[in-house]
């Protein structure tokens, strides 16, 4: 069977079980409709959204990998990794993940509080009001600022507030690298390295990150994402292939309302990648 193109592959999408604004079964009708072929759903921390989408994803007859990505602290960094191919009922990951959502619980309300203090009441509130009650982001917050006019638009928000030595920043305390890789492999899933052309350090220090996910376990790099530009793609393909790493690609979708990322508006991988989804038994 010839590869399938790209474009029908989208691996990394975020619904309103996390920070998404599509129910999972609305961002699976919408990557049906741009014709994605293929989509993982891959919440922060959560499984929660899997069972729903996978059941929209079979109505409709796309192939749909149950994901996640897991939120990692490395040398005082926040990466992030993406399991496809995850167990959604393995006890191994749910558990891990449990004690990041515990973490993200205490910086909501932190969060809040900071904010609170500079002036800007209700934060909290507004941003649970904007979530699924259960998960809450730096995201929510942004949405809830926006709508109170603190911000013109997310990017402002962050920006503004939520970055390191503004008024709601709260430092993350995350997952060590070995155990997001360790935990989805237990899931029986396949370990990879987020957007990585988008993290805050030198080409050094991301091959060292690139030396140490290798030998956790960590199988994959996004070489293709939403948040990479022309160069990223064909420098990340450069380092998946020095490190022996699986290409994937995704849009890193949040909703209709980042008008600037769109579900499997995707380029080809760069010459040489080896996909990940090469010796996929795509479901339906």
């Amino acid at each position: 069977m010839a590869p399938m193109k790209l474009r029908q592959f989208d691996l990394h999408a975020h619904s309103t079980a996390s920070d998404g604004s599509l129910t999972p079964t609305q961002l699976i009708q919408r990557a049906h409709a741009a014709g994605v072929g293929t989509i993982a759903l891959t919440d922060h921390d959560t499984l929660e959204g899997l069972n729903e989408a996978a059941q929209a994803a079979r109505a409709l007859g796309i192939g749909f990998v149950p994901g996640v990505e897991v939120s990692v602290t490395w040398n005082g960094i926040t990466v992030h990794i993406v399991g496809l191919g995850v167990d959604p009922h393995s006890d191994v990951l749910e558990r891990g993940l449990a004690g990041l959502r515990e973490f993200r619980d205490w910086r909501a309300a932190e969060i809040g509080r900071r904010l609170d203090a500079a002036g800007i009441d209700g934060a909290f509130a507004g941003a649970r009001a904007l979530s699924n009650g259960r998960l809450i982001s730096r995201t929510h917050f942004a949405r809830f600022l926006v709508d109170n006019g603190h911000a013109r638009d997310l990017r402002a928000v962050f920006r503004k507030y939520l970055v390191h030595g503004k008024p709601g920043h709260v430092s993350g305390r995350w997952a060590e690298l070995g155990d997001a890789v360790r935990w989805i492999r237990a899931a029986g899933g396949q370990a990879v390295i987020a957007h990585p052309a988008r993290y805050p350090m030198t080409r050094s220090k991301l091959r060292r990150l690139l030396g140490e996910f290798v030998d956790a376990g960590g199988e994959g790099i996004e070489v293709v994402s939403g948040s990479h530009g022309r160069d990223d793609y064909f420098s990340m393909a450069h380092l998946a292939r020095e490190f022996g790493l699986l290409a994937s690609a995704g849009s890193d979708y949040h909703g209709p309302e980042h008008p600037w990322i769109e579900l499997g508006r995707l380029p080809e991988l760069p010459p040489g990648c080896n996909a990940i989804w090469e010796e996929w038994p795509i479901s339906h």
